[in-house]
């Protein structure tokens, strides 16, 4: 129950955070900006009396205490440059988390897990992931997490340099990064930078600074590896989110009627048709039906490769093919521990000769959802736009 609880406030938190920007213009750095940010409470966004201003051993710091939210820096926009700080943890604060070119309800943030300290080699100690309209989409980037040396109740030195479309994380190592992120994933090019911790635990945070040194990143995105794989389905129609009460499941009278609205949606970087920058979150289960064709020049068999996030229901020719859940909570998560991926699932789908419809429902009510979907071969199929 706690777990449950745990996720519910760090995906629900985001979603306040248009309504506590104030409105006064921050200033943007410069190369004329001192580099260390003062952490007294006139300079950050807080709740009283739920976050300290401390010294703490014999540095000032801010303390953030159980169900703090986020303390966000005052009048200071921040684009490209390098942000360190030091963070002290303990096993039960989970998440603290540094948040930068947040706007609204958008950002991209570093987290880590500190439940990691005790396990070297956990692949998910550290992670980045971009905040789309209100929702941590960490469940939809296992790609963009890594191991790393984590202590607890002591200083954890952190480091993260921004330029354009790329980042770079450091944690205790200055000599090599242990996380980079080729493309960035969020809404937005500059913003604020925050703090929080995970509920419920403490967390400390010192010796903040920020410089518009980008230590020779490139700006451009690095390479898709996905990009030249042309087996991909990455153009598709969507429809509008529907509510889908928990205990309630899809089946043929849901499937689409004739004359049905769709638009269209295109896959993202690494094949993810990513719903949550469509339709953003909600914590009320919902579905929307993804619908793609594909030509056969003659009937054929082959198997579809589908990453998806929470719930699908799939459908060829309006005949029930598949159906998976990559549920977290209840326990039900598909390798790679619950994150969307193409190693969730692959199932065979029986092409007849000409046009095939290929139909999905997709459900959700936890972080992010969408799905990524690539077909085994092309030998006389045709994705058709």
């Amino acid at each position: 129950m706690r777990n449950s609880l745990t996720l519910f406030l760090l995906i629900c938190s985001p979603l306040v955070w248009g309504q506590q920007t104030k409105k006064k213009t921050p200033k943007p750095t410069s190369a004329t900006s001192s580099p260390i940010i003062d952490l007294s409470p006139d300079n950050w966004e807080h709740q009283a009396g739920k976050v300290e201003f401390i010294d703490h051993k014999g540095t000032k710091a801010i303390k953030l205490n159980p169900n703090s939210g986020e303390v966000f820096l005052k009048d200071y926009v921040f684009s490209n440059g390098t942000i360190e700080f030091d963070v002290e943890v303990n096993q039960a604060s989970p998440f603290p988390a540094v948040y930068f070119r947040r706007k609204g309800n958008n950002a991209e943030h570093v987290y880590l897990r500190t439940g990691a300290s005790n396990r070297p080699q956990a692949v998910d100690a550290v992670q980045y992931a971009a905040v789309v309209n209100g929702v941590n989409l960490w469940d939809l980037a296992h790609e963009y997490q890594t191991s790393c040396n984590l202590k607890i109740n002591d200083w954890n030195h952190l480091k993260l340099v921004v330029n354009g479309a790329q980042l770079r994380v450091y944690v205790n190592n200055l000599a090599e990064p242990v996380l980079d992120v080729p493309a960035l994933e969020g809404n937005t090019s500059e913003g604020q930078i925050g703090l929080s911790t995970g509920f419920p635990g403490e967390t400390v945070f010192a010796n903040l600074t920020v410089t518009i040194d980008t230590e020779g990143l490139m700006a451009s995105a690095g390479a898709d590896l996905t990009r030249h794989d042309t087996r991909y389905l990455r153009h598709w129609q969507v429809t509008k989110p529907a509510s889908l009460p928990v205990g309630t499941e899809i089946t043929s009278q849901n499937l689409p009627q004739p004359g049905a609205e769709f638009e269209h949606i295109s896959a993202e970087r690494r094949g993810l048709v990513n719903l949550s920058r469509k339709f953003g979150g909600d914590p009320n289960r919902r579905y929307v039906w993804l619908k793609a064709t594909l030509k056969a020049e003659q009937a054929q068999s082959q198997m579809l490769k589908l990453g998806f996030s929470d719930e699908v229901w799939v459908y060829l020719n309006r005949v029930p093919v598949y159906v998976d859940k990559d549920n977290y909570i209840q326990g039900m998560r598909k390798s790679p521990n619950g994150r969307i991926s193409l190693d969730n699932s692959q199932f065979p789908i029986h092409l007849k000769q000409g046009e095939n419809e290929l139909l999905i429902a997709v459900a959700n009510n936890f972080y992010g959802w969408g799905i990524m979907a690539r077909l085994e071969h092309l030998e006389g199929v045709t994705i058709l736009k």
